[in-house]
């Protein structure tokens, strides 16, 4: 029960971590997000709320690398009863406002007496990556174009769906805990959503799972993305050999676009 924040924050993040175009320094045209946008989600297992999670665009703009870069806070906790567990994770990503590609990232994990802390600086002209934890730094030669957990969610907002057909797969290299991963979202059409604001059209994407004992089946994870021009996730189902959990938007602010309840 304990790592089911945990783990629907971070399927969250790399799901939406998974796309990725061209071989250059790029510039991607950003329509869908920006500064000191907020949004709340509220995380089940089965019927019983077992936490929250915030994704917060700093209103400031920052200055990595000599990069203009947006200031994006993703934070999940515990709530109620499964505070026993006293989960507090912080994920932290400055994000080019240009490539939207990563400049900086910053994980602060803790899990009742477990802590972890760990910095990211990226280098995307020499496709590497130096992280410091714990007083160490390691480097890391990386792809080209790559995202760490936060910065792929935001570019997946960018992304023009109109474009793509269904059972259509788009992937890209995504760097996590000293890792590189090579995720693949399927689009899967369109839907709609019933939320506590009201109805939602919305974008249907499905991650491509390898054969594996956490989750059940291949299809275990799904993921719902207003079919707007704010592209934001409205709520992500993952399916467990035991259960299910869930995590649906409870609130937001200053976003670009107004949503289209019905």
């Amino acid at each position: 029960m304990k790592y089911i924040l945990k783990i629907l924050i971070v399927c969250f993040l790399l799901i939406t971590s998974s796309f990725t175009l061209g071989d250059t320094y790029r510039f991607i045209p950003n329509t869908s997000f920006k500064a000191g946008e907020y949004f709340e989600y509220k995380v089940k297992y089965g019927i019983l709320p077992v936490g929250e999670a915030t994704v917060e665009v700093s209103p400031q703009i920052y200055s990595v690398n000599n990069r203009a870069c947006y200031r994006i806070n993703v934070f999940g906790r515990t709530t109620g009863i499964t505070d026993l567990f006293h989960i507090r994770n912080t994920y932290r990503s400055y994000l080019d406002t240009a490539a939207i590609l990563p400049q900086k990232f910053l994980m602060s994990l803790q899990e009742n007496s477990y802590k972890k802390d760990q910095v990211i600086l990226f280098d995307h002209f020499a496709n590497s990556a130096l992280r410091e934890q714990n007083n160490e730094k390691k480097s890391f030669n990386l792809p080209n174009n790559i995202h760490d957990v936060v910065s792929g969610y935001y570019f997946l907002r960018t992304l023009d769906y109109s474009k793509m057909r269904i059972g259509e797969t788009i992937s890209s290299p995504m760097f996590f805990d000293d890792e590189i991963y090579y995720m693949k979202v399927k689009y899967n059409g369109k839907g709609t959503v019933k939320t506590r604001f009201g109805k939602i059209n919305v974008l249907k994407l499905t991650p491509i799972l390898p054969q594996n004992e956490m989750f059940k089946g291949e299809d275990a994870i799904k993921i719902w993305v207003s079919d707007d021009g704010n592209r934001v996730p409205i709520r992500i189902e993952l399916e467990f050999p035991i259960g299910s959990a869930s995590m649906e938007i409870k609130g937001y602010k200053n976003t670009r676009y107004d949503f289209n309840w019905r």
